[in-house]
């Protein structure tokens, strides 16, 4: 088709006629439709979020319409075992003991020792029936309002590079982690408080510390800020001698200054940035202390948690966290990242159960069981769940056979389980399937980029549109790759 020159006349063109008329019409008016499809599905070409440097945190429009506002990942480190948890396997009951045909001599420890049938029982749970472990008896109550994945793999063995591929869709230091890309997307729906809020373990930071919360390369105001019940942000209580009504005139001739400051430099992005985050971290000072003094807390909520345990102290911060992770999902932080598990410890900090599996495992579902149950069900009775998702997830898994000489499992990036629940998640699913033993995805596989494209499309971001240049290269959270889990989305 000729396209339309308005610079040339009639007579260049010769007599419109009819046919061409209702080609080029129809033509022109297809082109619209189908870019109004195309925006509508979020799959234009990708445009960066408008962000200015002074307002950092303000809400921005999503891609297309979000099922979600909120998310809060429960992130255990160390890598739980899906076998003693989530994916049954009946055929490794039978074939305890037994070597695994075929099987690898060496894994990442060691040699490999017998199959080991998983060290709890399994129970059916639910309306739906699902076979759940006894290793967690309160979150298997929970079953039918899950929507599992027991197809995940992972392209790292390595807690550390595991923990990034999870966190940030690389195993390599130096990207920004799934918090930050969303925050730099969408920004907060509360300026008082970050948009991205990390809750370490109270035993310790996860094996790959700050690269789970960093922001990478994007712009450094929108890194997760690493806070807990147990050791909230420092330095915010007004120094002695100091009133209240004293700190706001300061706080008042501060930000004048500030805005004089600014003026005079227009177009100064650092500097607004700079400012920015000067001011949030004022307003931090009056909204943090509230939001996690957890004496406001009733009785029972405590109670419920198990906040209030005398008998285990880990479980009562854990409890806390559980408590500060809901009250700041309730207060509009857009992306809150829960761990339970800190650092490598031969298990006795984490899920690492290489030789002391079940031992190390009561102690440690007795920290995450009761909380973590509360908290869902806590956010549940309240509503939140409407707006908010809510995923589970570990680095990788475990293999079906004990290591040689010990009583415990292995690594396994091949084969592992996650479960959502909340908005936008379709309740009472089981998706994706390991082989009989529960070594090897081989049904509907998903590498972990599928679960974070899965989590941005619920917040109505196309994660092929969600970019940043940087050296050259549009990057994104999901790299090159990534494909949305259909079967548990409403």
């Amino acid at each position: 088709m000729t396209s339309f020159n308005p610079y040339r006349s009639v007579a260049q063109y010769g007599l419109l006629n009819r046919r061409r008329f209702l080609s080029d019409v129809s033509t022109g008016l297809g082109s619209i439709s189908l870019a109004s499809l195309l925006s509508t599905d979020g799959l234009l070409a990708d445009e960066r979020p408008v962000i200015d440097p002074s307002r950092p945190y303000t809400p921005r429009p999503t891609h297309f319409p979000a099922k979600a506002k909120n998310v809060l990942v429960i992130f255990c480190a160390g890598a739980v075992s899906q076998l003693e948890t989530w994916d049954y396997k009946p055929e490794l009951i039978k074939q305890d003991g037994k070597p695994l045909a075929g099987g690898p001599a060496i894994t990442f420890q060691g040699p490999a020792g017998q199959l080991a049938r998983p060290q709890y029982q399994f129970r059916p749970r639910g309306e739906s029936g699902k076979m759940v472990s006894d290793m967690i008896p309160h979150l298997a109550e929970l079953t039918d309002d899950f929507a599992f994945v027991h197809s995940l793999t992972s392209k790292s063995n390595t807690h550390g590079p595991a923990e990034n591929f999870l966190s940030t869709g690389f195993v390599a230091d130096g990207f920004p982690s799934s918090g930050a890309w969303i925050s730099y997307a969408l920004g907060s729906e509360n300026q008082n408080l970050p948009a991205f809020v990390a809750i370490p373990d109270p035993r310790g930071v996860p094996q790959a510390s700050v690269n789970n919360w960093g922001p990478g390369f994007l712009p450094a105001e929108f890194q997760g800020t690493p806070f807990s019940a147990k050791k909230p942000l420092r330095h915010l209580t007004l120094p002695v001698g100091v009133s209240a009504r004293k700190d706001k005139a300061a706080r008042g001739l501060l930000e004048r200054m500030n805005q004089r400051h600014l003026d005079q430099h227009a177009g100064d992005g650092q500097l607004a940035a700079r400012i920015a985050s000067y001011e949030l971290a004022a307003k931090m000072q009056l909204s943090v202390p509230e939001i996690s003094d957890l004496r406001t807390e009733s009785a029972h909520t405590l109670k419920s948690y198990g906040a209030d345990d005398t008998q285990n102290a880990t479980k009562a911060a854990y409890a806390r966290n559980c408590i500060l992770a809901r009250r700041l999902i309730e207060s509009g932080v857009r992306f809150v990242q829960l761990f339970n598990g800190a650092y490598a410890s031969g298990g006795e900090l984490n899920w690492d159960g290489h030789s002391k599996l079940k031992e190390q495992y009561d102690k440690h579902a007795a920290i995450l069981d009761q909380p973590t149950a509360a908290m869902i069900k806590d956010m549940k009775t309240r509503g939140l769940l409407e707006d908010t998702l809510i995923v589970w997830c570990t680095e990788f898994g475990r293999m079906p056979f004990f290591q040689k000489g010990a009583k415990g499992r292995d690594h396994n990036p091949n084969g592992f389980t996650c479960w959502l629940t909340g908005a936008g998640i379709k309740p009472g699913v089981s998706h994706g399937q390991t082989d009989e033993l529960g070594q090897k995805a081989v049904e509907n596989m998903h590498p972990l980029y599928d679960l974070n494209a899965t989590i941005l499309h619920l917040l109505g971001l196309n994660h092929e549109q969600l970019t940043f240049e940087h050296n050259g290269v549009q990057r994104r959270l999901t790299n090159v790759e990534g494909d949305l889990i259909h079967e548990v989305l409403r």
